[in-house]
């Protein structure tokens, strides 16, 4: 006897008619045409299910706040550092948590339930890591939540970010961070790298480190990151964010730089939505656009994720934490359209995303959680294409959000006609 049941499943890659059997919030069997009961059973026929959505780059501490103190009106990244610096002052616990708790219930709705959260350490109260460890715990059992320790002003530049962020890693958070562009000297970011890293070596730590966040394409700290991890050992622990000075790099330092990160087993991070928003701003036409490489990468076996970064926050005013509208901005910019390159896309919110965050038991498989979302798309092209309902959001066994079919009506010519935009829809009307 399951405790719930999902019939004729699709799965990410193309399997069809697949049964899912749930007991005790795992996953207990995969089979198409499964044999047994349940208590609960849904007819997902048609429909694509995946495991949760992953963002693997967030600030939860600055979101939904787009507008204070006031709006960003040059649209770029110095003036967001700018008004996160006047905000600062005036923020509390409570409303931290607030707002950060508001983004969670959006997360949850859009099937995301695990977030890597960056929490800036640079004001002396750590406000926003009582906050979100609180919010955490608070949350577990709806999503997870990875934190990183995070010096927005620089880990040399700002006055007491270095014990900050001992202070915050004794308070409970996960991850080491870093943002060595903005320290005062390319030294000073080099110095960065290396100190962030002998840390983590010592404390057993992961590394998620913003990383030549800019246009300029003599921005290369990455190049760093990849050597101290393998100085340190820190293979497959490690991630590289934003990287978006990859994109105004020559392609003979590229060829020399992705087979250094490839070695190194970093995880590269992109933030799609975002950094298409903030790069270029100095640039007329030719204008760039802020991507790292990301065919490039995934063709030397490094995996890519994809972040939302922002949601309505003094960077970027827009967003609804929709990981598939991450998803098509990243399919767009990088000029993925082959069928395997969507699917890859579908991947840096999902599996590569997981993959980079170092967690376990994620596949849809036995023994696995059983934190599922059902999905009203035939595939995960049709997903990305479609921003696709999510019908069910499931987590360890049980439905904590759902919708219903998107559908619209129009009259045409005397009389009504269903449109949901779906392939399925599409042959059943006209044939394959």
């Amino acid at each position: 006897m399951f405790d719930l049941l999902l019939r004729g499943a699709t799965l990410p890659g193309g399997e069809r008619g697949i049964d899912i059997g749930i007991e005790n919030g795992r996953i207990a069997a995969v089979s198409p045409g499964l044999q047994g009961e349940a208590h609960e059973e849904i007819d997902v026929t048609g429909c694509l299910v995946t495991p949760p959505f992953v963002d693997a780059h967030m600030h939860m501490d600055y979101a939904l706040r787009a507008g204070q103190p006031r709006p960003n009106e040059t649209g770029t990244l110095l003036e967001g550092i700018a008004l996160w610096g006047e905000l600062r002052p005036d923020l509390t616990m409570q409303s931290i948590y607030e707002y950060a708790k508001k983004l969670c219930l959006w997360s949850i709705a859009r099937g995301t339930l695990i977030i890597r959260s960056h929490v800036d350490i640079c004001d002396d109260r750590l406000l926003g890591v009582q906050a979100l460890t609180q919010l955490r715990e608070d949350m577990k059992n709806w999503l997870d939540i990875q934190l990183v320790a995070f010096p927005q002003d620089g880990f040399l530049r700002a006055p007491n970010a270095q014990p900050n962020l001992m202070r915050a890693l004794d308070m409970g958070v996960d991850v080491i961070g870093g943002i060595p562009h903005f320290e005062r000297t390319y030294e000073d970011g080099t110095l960065s790298i290396r100190q962030l890293m002998r840390l983590a070596a010592e404390k057993g730590l992961q590394v998620d480190m913003h990383c030549d966040e800019v246009d300029d394409p003599n921005s290369r700290h990455v190049e760093t990151l990849a050597a101290e991890t393998v100085r340190f050992g820190l293979q497959g622990r490690v991630a590289g964010s934003h990287l978006t000075s990859m994109h105004s790099m020559d392609n003979y330092y590229a060829s020399k730089l992705i087979p250094l990160i490839a070695e190194a087993g970093l995880g590269a991070i992109a933030n799609p939505l975002v950094n298409i928003t903030l790069q270029g701003r100095h640039d007329t036409y030719p204008k760039r656009r802020g991507l790292l490489r990301v065919k490039e990468l995934r063709q030397a076996g490094i995996a890519v994720a994809f972040g939302h970064d922002c949601v309505m926050d003094p960077w970027y005013g827009l967003g609804s934490h929709d990981m598939l509208e991450v998803a098509s901005m990243g399919l767009h910019v990088a000029q993925m359209t082959g069928q395997n390159e969507m699917r890859a896309c579908f991947q840096s919110v999902t599996t590569d995303a997981a993959r980079i965050l170092g967690l376990t038991h994620y596949e849809i498989r036995p023994g696995s959680e059983a934190s599922l979302v059902v999905l009203q798309a035939a595939d995960e092209a049709e997903a990305i294409r479609l921003r696709s309902e999510r019908l069910y959001v499931i987590r360890r066994g049980a439905v904590i959000a759902s919708a219903a079919p998107r559908k619209s009506r129009v009259m045409f010519d005397g009389n009504m006609f269903d449109v949901d935009f779906t392939r399925a829809d599409l042959e059943q009307k006209i044939g394959k």
